[in-house]
């Protein structure tokens, strides 16, 4: 007689970028084991690959090759909560003190910060618009094509003409892009910058008494 196959709990969350709810169950020991050898090799590469596979698995109805970076962080952080807890402990060193300090982050408190200067939009003149998209997961790190793989459209301000860069090759938009001025390319670089971001400060103390703040954010701190 084979062992039972135990069925691991269902939850809910909302994707930040889209509203869309789906539902994950939290991640196994065999997973589990992925990621933490992925943690201990220091390869941002490999975790990026461990978190792709995990996600892939523990999510239904949701590619991950599909969704922004901060939706991907998002939705690991509460699988990882599910899986284990919802409290992380590490260490840091204090920069001024050089001393080690033990930190000890609860995941529940980490929130999604957004600009509220941020625009996907992009007013090129009176005539045209970029409408942009977030990076996912294998464009974060590419930043040579970075602007390339996230102008999504061009449309013409009286809607009569739309677009799609994902229909040009990567030489046409190269062009139009350097054809761009210099405040276009401004605007781009502020899409950015403001973009939605995971953020928790942390305060503590140093061995001198002095009140510091360890502010984390992004997928290196969060996961390696």
């Amino acid at each position: 007689m084979s062992l039972p196959k135990i069925d691991l709990p269902l939850f809910e969350l909302t994707v930040p970028s889209s509203g869309k709810k789906v539902k994950y169950r939290p991640y196994n020991v065999r997973e589990e084991k992925i990621l933490l050898v992925a943690q201990e090799s220091d390869d941002i590469d490999q975790t990026i690959l461990a978190i792709k596979q995990i996600i892939t698995n523990c999510v239904y109805d949701l590619d991950v090759n599909e969704i922004p970076m901060f939706d991907l962080e998002y939705i690991m952080l509460n699988i990882r909560a599910k899986s284990v807890n919802n409290e992380i402990e590490f260490n840091i060193i204090d920069n001024e003190t050089d001393e080690t300090v033990t930190l000890k982050l609860d995941i529940n408190n980490i929130k999604l910060i957004q600009n509220e200067k941020h625009s996907k939009k992009i007013d090129l003149d009176n005539d045209y618009t970029l409408i942009m998209k977030y990076p996912t997961i294998d464009k974060i790190n590419n930043d040579e094509d970075l602007v390339i793989n996230c102008i999504d459209l061009l449309v013409s301000n009286d809607g009569e003409k739309v677009y799609k860069l994902s229909e040009y090759t990567k030489e046409e938009i190269e062009k139009f892009i350097e054809e761009l001025n210099p405040k276009n390319i401004d605007s781009i670089k502020i899409f950015f910058k403001t973009m939605p971001v995971l953020k928790l400060e942390i305060p503590y103390k140093d061995k001198n008494g002095d009140d510091k703040t360890f502010v984390l954010e992004g997928l290196s701190n969060f996961f390696t």
